[in-house]
């Protein structure tokens, strides 16, 4: 067993990087078992001291990491009116909006009842797990989520080196997902199993249509002064949050000292600075209430008050859209506490926070 049961607070030592794993042995088939639990093992003990870790070993080249990172950056310095021509606008409206895919201006993100200082693009998995429904509005108009994606034009290449790249980020949310089923003992896969079954594929089989989310984000640098020993901050990139789906993969330009994980000691911020070639990975909500608080969603926000003006592009490896997330029996044994939720999809869950993002 590689241990789902919390640390005493004398095992975790002082922290000053996140810890770095290799999830290469998940990609290839040839790698030995030793070699995966090694993985796995790693993965277990991050989920629990951190919420967060460097991911290697993926097989995406730095160079198309490089690429989609540029990419946004010419988006973002584009005209406004070039970005607005792929606004996001309110579902069942007459412009065709869906509520949520396409471009956000400065401020327009909200966290916490607070206006985000950034701009942004959201794209999902296209809606295919179900048939489409009319809008409010009538013919032409969209329920939430149920548009399609907004590309943007300029860069004219953006849209087939994103979807080349959202593609190799689906095999690596896999194989880490896999790699989770290890760390939690969950047992060898089972024949015949279907989307209930709890064995270590439980989260492949319900992530193996994965309503996945990418956002191409730019930070301009805050204004308002910022005294590190207070906290009374009065501005934020992206304020304080949890991410509230599955796995995310975040790659970020070279930008330092503005992403910040939030420690166990809930009082100290650790900068997540980027490493060339290297992922950012967190679990989100779902993932905590599947192990049922054994792997706790970490709080983590940007201030971003650093040199020029900064791009990321985090990919959301969620589970399906008609995914039914309730605590896993087993986890719910070895932590020792009552299920932390009865469970619901996680379309509900995620209709919930596109409100709560965009409308007070």
């Amino acid at each position: 067993m590689t241990g789902c049961l919390p640390p005493s607070p004398a095992a975790t030592p002082p922290i000053e990087s996140l810890p770095i794993i290799d999830i290469s042995p998940y990609l290839d088939p040839s790698s030995s078992p030793r070699s995966r639990q090694e993985t796995a093992s790693a993965i277990n003990r991050a989920c629990i001291d951190y919420g967060f870790f460097y991911l290697t070993g993926h097989d995406i080249p730095t160079s198309k990491l490089d690429e989609v990172i540029s990419l946004a950056r010419q988006f973002f310095f584009s005209p406004l009116s070039e970005k607005n021509k792929i606004k996001r606008y309110d579902a069942g409206g007459p412009e065709g909006g869906d509520g949520a895919r396409g471009y956000q201006g400065m401020g327009e993100n909200i966290t916490l009842g607070r206006r985000d200082v950034q701009e942004a693009v959201d794209l999902y998995r296209e809606w295919d797990h179900s048939p489409k429904e009319e809008g409010n509005g009538g013919k032409g108009t969209y329920k939430t989520l149920q548009g399609p994606n907004l590309w943007p034009a300029q860069p004219p290449e953006l849209k087939e080196v994103y979807l080349d790249y959202i593609d190799q980020l689906m095999k690596v949310g896999e194989a880490v997902v896999r790699a989770m089923g290890t760390a939690l003992d969950l047992g060898a896969p089972q024949p015949n199993a279907n989307t209930t079954t709890e064995d270590g594929d439980v989260f492949v089989r319900n992530t193996d249509h994965s309503f996945w989310v990418m956002r191409m984000i730019g930070y301009p640098p805050l204004q308002a002064p910022y005294n590190p020993d207070s906290s009374d901050v009065t501005e934020f990139s992206c304020g304080e949050h949890t991410d509230y789906g599955c796995v995310t993969l975040l790659l970020a330009d070279p930008t330092p000292g503005a992403l910040q994980v939030l420690l166990k000691d809930n009082k100290t911020w650790l900068n997540a600075d980027p490493i060339p070639g290297h992922f950012v990975v967190n679990i989100g909500d779902m993932i905590e209430r599947w192990t049922n608080g054994i792997w706790k969603s970490n709080k983590h926000r940007v201030i971003h008050r650093g040199e020029g003006y900064r791009v990321s592009v985090p990919f959301f490896y969620e589970p399906n859209f008609e995914a039914m997330v309730k605590p896993l029996g087993k986890c719910v044994e070895r932590s020792g506490e009552a299920p932390v939720h009865e469970g619901n999809t996680y379309g509900e869950h995620l209709l919930g926070k596109v409100f709560n993002n965009f409308y007070k």
